[in-house]
């Protein structure tokens, strides 16, 4: 009798597939090979790709450093997803070119939104309060 598990994670294909579709779209966003003047002036980082068990979706994650306004560039993105669905199926060699789903990243503004909090004054003085609790200890 087998067992039935839920498998812990992607794998090892799909971390590799996403990878490469990472890759050929960083290319893509790099060269800025878009009619759309929104894309073509923009600077898109893919910070991950992540794709389905059966290599048909592609979530794509996308951020602009420095900025935090990836969100206003999702509908040109979209519009442009059957180019890029395009430059991925020339670059791969896949059965299929999986859909592409462009998803904002905001994991960085968030870090840097801590980063700044850790650095108020106040917040370096409680911490500076708990070092000094953990010494008496």
């Amino acid at each position: 009798m087998k067992k039935h598990t839920q498998a812990a994670g992607p794998s090892q294909r799909q971390l590799r597939v996403a990878e490469e579709i990472r890759h050929v779209l960083a290319g893509v966003f790099a060269r800025h090979e878009f009619r759309d003047p929104e894309l073509a002036a923009a600077e898109i980082t893919v910070t991950e790709v992540r794709v389905t068990p059966d290599l048909k979706h592609a979530h794509v994650y996308v951020s602009r450093l420095g900025r935090s306004d990836v969100d206003a560039l999702l509908p040109a993105l979209k519009r442009a997803a059957a180019y890029l669905r395009g430059q991925v199926a020339h670059a791969m060699r896949l059965k299929f070119a999986p859909d592409l789903i462009f998803e904002p990243d905001h994991a960085l503004d968030y870090a840097m939104k801590i980063d700044a909090l850790m650095h108020r004054p106040e917040v370096a003085r409680d911490l500076e309060h708990l070092d000094e609790d953990k010494r008496q200890d």
